[in-house]
């Protein structure tokens, strides 16, 4: 089985990435592959709607690495109220053949107050290509006081909540996979 975590960051020492790391350490199975897709590192092309760009081949790889897992970790700065372009981009760049029958846990991470917007989008668009999207949902607020100086989440409560997430999209991924 395997887990990836995407994150839609393209900020050096991004929260969104300190929280998928946190959230690929709660997986304590060792015969559980996990793999952190970083955007920053891919070269992705902006979407124009067709399947092919040969230009690009780290298109292929992504798909590739997504259509190959079992869950996913989506992960997004909120911006505008709204999901990062570049994760909307990447999954764009995807259909229902990579994602159909997915399990996913949206994890959101807003500079400001408490907000659902960017999780709520994610929620659609998952829902469009067919994902089995968790009921449970992670937003970190106030990023900037969220994180402790080792990357760690300052709110117990927060990181309860990500370790049952965790816990959740392990296991209905293997029950989805039969």
């Amino acid at each position: 089985m395997k887990i990836i975590a995407i994150g839609g960051s393209l900020r050096p020492h991004s929260y969104t990435y300190q929280i998928l790391n946190l959230a690929l350490k709660e997986i304590p199975d060792k015969d559980i592959q996990t793999q952190l897709i970083d955007l920053r590192q891919l070269n992705l092309p902006f979407c124009q709607g067709g399947n092919d760009y040969p230009a690009f081949p780290d298109v292929e790889k992504f798909r590739q690495t997504v259509r190959s897992s079992s869950g996913i970790l989506l992960a997004t700065p909120e911006y505008h109220g709204s999901v990062s372009g570049v994760l909307k981009n990447a999954l764009d760049l995807l259909d229902e053949e990579h994602l159909a029958g997915k399990v996913v846990g949206l994890i959101a991470v807003v500079g400001g107050v408490h907000s659902t917007n960017a999780i709520n989008t994610l929620r659609l668009i998952c829902r469009q290509l067919h994902c089995w999207v968790l009921p449970e949902q992670i937003v970190i607020p106030h990023a900037e006081t969220s994180f402790n100086a080792e990357g760690e989440l300052t709110d117990l409560h927060l990181q309860e909540r990500l370790s049952k997430m965790v816990q959740h999209l392990i296991e209905f991924s293997k029950k989805i996979k039969g």
